[in-house]
């Protein structure tokens, strides 16, 4: 099936032909249909499947037949964290290019002023983090009323960060006749299903689990490095393959500064992303990734689920996640959109365990790259950064000198 033999509005079809988009992917065949049809939809698959498109396309051509529309939303897209908010926005955006469909984001930790001043004018999506739905609807710039959508995306995640109860008040707040709701998650368990069955009612369920979780597209191994080598393992990576498009997961705020920091030592531009950085710069920082102005990434898990940064050449866990769902989430940020990704992760000693859970988990092995001990120093003197590389210094100190100590 193509998309163009789905009955949707000209203009959607004509964008998604401009967007290359020709055949559904799996989440988006069995969505799409339900959802045109009416139906409330309990929808679990893995990510980099084609989620926000299963939804916004039918959305935006429901909205797009509205003969008479509201000031007040049509349909609110909640997602769990800022930057995948943003995304979600932009991908409505583009495939309602050439409708009148209006979306806009509403988060946290940015100012109120422009998206109260965008409600005020009049939106027909609005993609926002739960906490500050909640607050806008309080202050009364926020109204429910018109609502025939309600979409909650990567729910599992909303749950993890404590959203719940947020989640639940909307729900009841917003009218129950003529609305539709529409329930996405990359992974099932006993409280997905509570919050899930409390907030749908005779929900089409839809599962794409393939017995695999880590998509076909992507070549994933493990190397045993020592923590104190990892910096000298990356550096060799990213300047053997300078070409490449980079997203570095690292444990903590604390590493990922230093991970930055250790890049710069020896000559490697890279930038930061974490949850401690201003809302706004993390914006700044994740266009400029998007864009190619830098090709390295080095973040914590804020970047794990849900962003869709085209191009990325390589993952690098380097350090390996203790929640195993976290790798596959991690190593999905590659392999997008049916093209060919690399991940790789460094392993200590210490975080044996970790691979050992992961491979559990997804039900398979990970290849491991076997580094021999000639090969393995040759790495760690082989680095720019002088500070801990003795034998490059004491040789350094030997020209200087003109002695030779070979003898």
């Amino acid at each position: 099936m193509h998309f163009s033999d789905y009955p949707i509005l000209a203009e959607i079809k004509s964008q998604l032909e401009v967007l290359g988009f020709k055949r559904p992917t799996d989440i988006q065949f069995k969505t799409i249909k339900p959802i045109l049809d009416g139906e409330d939809v309990f929808a679990i698959a893995q990510t980099g499947t084609g989620k926000t498109a299963a939804f916004a396309i039918p959305i935006i051509d429901a909205i797009g037949r509205l003969k008479q529309k509201s000031k007040a939303p049509s349909c609110i897209v909640m997602a769990p964290t800022r930057e995948l908010a943003e995304q979600i926005m932009e991908a409505f955006n583009q495939i309602a290019k050439q409708t009148k469909v209006k979306t806009i984001s509403v988060v946290g930790g940015v100012t109120q002023d422009e998206q109260i001043a965008a409600l005020k004018k009049g939106v027909d999506v609005v993609v926002a983090t739960p906490g500050r739905v909640f607050d806008l609807r309080s202050q009364g710039f926020l109204s429910l009323d018109a609502l025939r959508f309600l979409v909650l995306d990567e729910a599992d995640r909303m749950l993890d960060l404590g959203f719940a109860h947020d989640i639940k008040a909307i729900h009841s707040l917003s009218p129950k006749r003529n609305r539709q709701t529409l329930f996405f998650s990359a992974t099932i368990n006993k409280k997905i299903k509570a919050l899930a069955y409390d907030i749908v009612r005779d929900a089409i369920r839809i599962q794409i689990s393939p017995k695999n979780p880590i998509a076909k597209t992507i070549d994933h191994a493990y190397i045993k490095v020592s923590m104190d080598d990892k910096r000298f393992f990356l550096e060799n990576i990213l300047k053997e393959y300078p070409e490449l498009k980079y997203v570095v997961f690292v444990r903590t705020k604390v590493r990922c500064e230093r991970v930055v920091a250790a890049m710069e030592r020896v000559g490697i531009k890279s930038e930061a992303l974490h949850g401690g950085i201003a809302q706004e710069d993390r914006f700044s920082i994740l266009d400029r990734f998007r864009k190619g102005e830098n090709t390295i990434l080095i973040t914590t898990d804020v970047a794990a689920r849900g962003i869709d940064i085209p191009g990325v050449d390589y993952v690098i866990n380097y350090d390996i996640p203790d929640v195993e769902e976290q790798y596959v989430h991690r190593v999905g940020r590659t392999g997008r959109a049916e093209k060919k990704g690399q991940a790789l992760a460094f392993c200590s000693p210490e975080e044996e365990q970790f691979i050992e859970n992961i491979e559990a988990y997804i039900g398979c092995d990970i290849d491991q790259l076997e580094i021999n001990q000639y090969d393995y120093k040759a790495i760690l003197e082989d680095t720019e950064d002088l500070s801990n590389n003795w034998k490059k210094l004491l040789d350094q100190a030997n020209e200087e000198d003109g002695t030779n100590d070979k003898w």
